[in-house]
């Protein structure tokens, strides 16, 4: 018998978005081994020479322009991608996506990102009869994700999904399921082997995330942190950014024995497990996966527009604290060397308080989907 096929389309714009239809992947196949998945970044697959210039202009604007982003963010707030600019989506970049979805033949198509969603949406319109599954990948609802020809909404929580219901979408295309994570993350590890395999001392630990987008390049808190290394161990991943890896390696204030740098890793589930405090910028993604491992937060720096929701989401909830000043990260630090056992105490009550949230809800709903 045919296995069901599952297509999951993203962009990258930001790792997020891929890292999602990622996870879904893995965990649809966990749960059944009746299907088949295939996740495309659908830009890059039909244009890789193009696409990563057109991403590294929309970083290199995150990152130098934060508020003419949130600007234009705000600005198309309450908007859906309106049908000529589908149109040109298609036209320009998307045209050959209704021959791939021939050759595929897929069962369900999945959408990370607004910019398939919408591609898919005008082929649905065209007389596609795929269902189409949309999993909102933040903690906020920018109406560039909304369509008509969506058959389901996989929201983060019941907040989206009230902002869904606002904006016209029926109840029953609306399902509260969590942003999905690697099924990495559904899982707890053994911290004392752990320190073992990664060579960690067993002392009060901190995670820095961040670093990928070159958004750990504070002096003054960098100088912070070094301060506390004889108390404080430190793992600072600076994800691609080779650069400021390299720049790091090479300041002898990060020379030291508490201190571990890292570039891109793909073992953050069991870095987080060994950690007891994670920093980091409130990208949807980091954060639900800091959720599934119950782990404290502490953010900086969001890009205007849907990390400023992540954080009010996550801060209003108790789930982590926005860094206001270096008094904020110096709190938690003097915590974690005075009083590491309350710590530990304090991270075991936490991770009881994120249980509500089930890192496998999404991928079991695209199963009931396919099973329709």
């Amino acid at each position: 018998m045919r296995k069901k096929r599952v297509l999951l389309l993203s962009e990258g714009f930001g790792a997020g978005h891929t890292q999602a239809a990622h996870a879904l992947s893995v965990g649809l196949r966990l749960l059944s081994p009746d299907i088949q998945t295939r996740v495309l970044e659908l830009g890059s697959f039909l244009h890789p020479t193009l696409a990563p210039w057109i991403f590294t202009a929309y970083r290199k604007t995150v990152t130098t322009q934060p508020k003419l982003y949130g600007l234009m963010y705000r600005s198309q707030y309450k908007k859906s991608l309106n049908r000529f600019t589908q149109l040109a989506l298609h036209r320009i970049f998307y045209a050959q996506t209704a021959e791939i979805i021939n050759q595929l033949r897929p069962d369900t198509i999945v959408c990370t990102h607004p910019f398939p969603n919408a591609v898919i949406s005008r082929l649905k319109r065209a007389g596609l009869n795929v269902p189409l599954c949309t999993v909102i990948t933040d903690y906020d609802a920018h109406g560039t994700w909304l369509s008509s020809e969506v058959n389901k909404y996989l929201v983060s929580t019941s907040d989206v999904r009230d902002k869904l219901l606002n904006r016209g979408i029926h109840s029953n295309a609306i399902e509260v399921t969590g942003i999905p994570v690697h099924p990495n993350f559904w899982e707890q590890h053994n911290r004392e082997e752990l320190r073992a395999r990664f060579g960690l001392q067993n002392m009060p630990t901190v995670l820095v995330m961040g670093g990928g987008w070159g958004l750990v390049n504070n002096e003054e808190v960098l100088q912070y942190f070094t301060e506390w290394r004889d108390k404080i161990q430190l793992i600072i991943c600076m994800g691609s950014n080779e650069k400021a890896l390299s720049a790091l390696s090479d300041d002898k204030r990060f020379q030291h024995k508490n201190i571990r740098l890292l570039g891109f890793t793909t073992e953050i589930d069991k870095l987080m497990d060994v950690s007891d405090l994670l920093i980091t910028k409130p990208g949807g993604m980091t954060c639900t996966e800091g959720l599934a491992k119950g782990i404290p937060m502490l953010f900086y720096k969001p890009i205007p527009g849907q990390e400023e929701e992540n954080l009010q989401y996550f801060t209003q909830h108790g789930f982590g604290e926005q860094i206001k000043s270096e008094a904020t990260i110096g709190h938690w630090l003097k915590l974690l060397a005075d009083s590491y056992p309350e710590v530990l105490r304090r991270r075991a009550r936490f991770a009881q308080q994120t249980n509500a949230y089930n890192p496998m809800d999404c991928s079991q709903a695209i199963m009931e989907i396919l099973n329709q």
